[in-house]
């Protein structure tokens, strides 16, 4: 079956959580949720997911618990959440800024605001996910930071930054100064590509591998079960 770069991000996002036990997954966006879900029903089955208010959901969206936000803030505090955040800009050490597009005392555009990125870095890991990868968004040093990267987490205990997925492909930080890295490359994109739609240098090895394709099985649920509307290829195209 063909597979479209909607569904190569949708795994790559759902990858983030592999492997990470019984923790909240705080996924935010279509695909990042698309993905989390996808993970939980495969190789993550220990996720806990919530309905983004005050509750632990099953996978069908069935009430299975309560979550204060008292307990809520333990699990943030201590390590038990991995969030997938969006960026309006995000640079070579993975600092994020959601928060304003140019100067603080007379910026050119007004985003969401710093928010909960700060504790959401510095106190569990965060993932990043990118629906259109440019110059604008992968910038050499954004304008204001609001979620914590590698040259501004020394002593954070929990902070860790495991991927960021964009539609081009997966970065991670796997590298000794902890700047970004290629991790690998959607199928049918050329390192080339990723190199021009970003605005600095990027760690690029000489063999880079391709996102991994998905299985008949997840195709399965990602079209017919998680979003059988194809809202995905809203998001990314098809």
């Amino acid at each position: 079956m063909t597979v479209s770069r909607s569904e190569y991000c949708v795994i790559a996002c759902a990858e983030a959580w592999r492997d990470n036990g019984e923790v909240l997954a705080s996924p935010m966006g279509l695909i990042p949720s698309v993905g989390a879900r996808l993970a939980k029903r495969t190789f993550s089955p220990d996720l806990l997911l919530t309905d983004g208010e005050a509750m632990l959901v099953g996978l069908d969206g069935t009430v299975e618990g309560w979550l204060p936000y008292r307990r809520h803030l333990t699990m943030v505090t201590g390590g038990r959440r991995h969030v997938m955040m969006g960026a309006g800009q995000i640079d070579r050490y993975g600092n994020q800024n959601i928060s304003c597009i140019g100067g603080w005392a007379r910026p050119a555009r007004q985003l969401l605001g710093v928010r909960g990125a700060p504790v959401n870095t510095l106190n569990n890991p965060v993932s990043y996910w990118v629906p259109r990868h440019s110059t604008r968004v992968f910038v050499e040093k954004v304008d204001m930071v609001s979620g914590v990267g590698y040259d501004n987490a020394a002593g954070a205990r929990f902070h860790r930054i495991p991927r960021v997925v964009s539609d081009l492909g997966v970065f991670d930080f796997a590298t000794p100064d902890r700047s970004m890295r290629l991790a690998s490359l959607h199928p049918g994109v050329t390192v080339e590509q990723v190199r021009e739609a970003t605005g600095f240098g990027l760690v690029i090895g000489d063999d880079v591998p391709c996102t991994r394709e998905p299985t008949a099985a997840e195709l399965t649920l990602i079209r017919d079960v998680i979003d059988p509307d194809g809202m995905r290829d809203r998001e990314v195209g098809a």
